[in-house]
């Protein structure tokens, strides 16, 4: 469940924007990603973990919502990290 120091690094490295890059839109968005990914394959064996699954939702809510955000302000960027992260279409 818990991110690995080593996955969390390298995620921030394939997505920064510039060399002291850790917040940026991208990577949120793909660390999000990855959250969800590892909560997906928890429910796979837990399914009555309900409380974790509100986790999820908050954590797709603000994926959704950043998402949104980078559609706005660059939509080259939005469609770049759409297909890196293979999320829709």
């Amino acid at each position: 469940m818990v991110f690995v120091k080593e996955k969390k690094h390298q995620i921030i490295e394939d997505f920064k924007v510039h060399s002291r890059d850790t917040g940026s839109t991208e990577v949120q968005i793909a660390l999000l990603s990855e959250r969800i990914t590892n909560l997906s394959e928890h429910f796979k064996t837990n399914k009555k973990d309900f409380h974790s699954r509100r986790g999820l939702l908050i954590l797709v809510s603000r994926r959704r919502k950043l998402l949104d955000y980078l559609k706005h302000k660059d939509i080259k960027k939005y469609e770049e990290v759409l297909g890196r992260l293979n999320l829709r279409k």
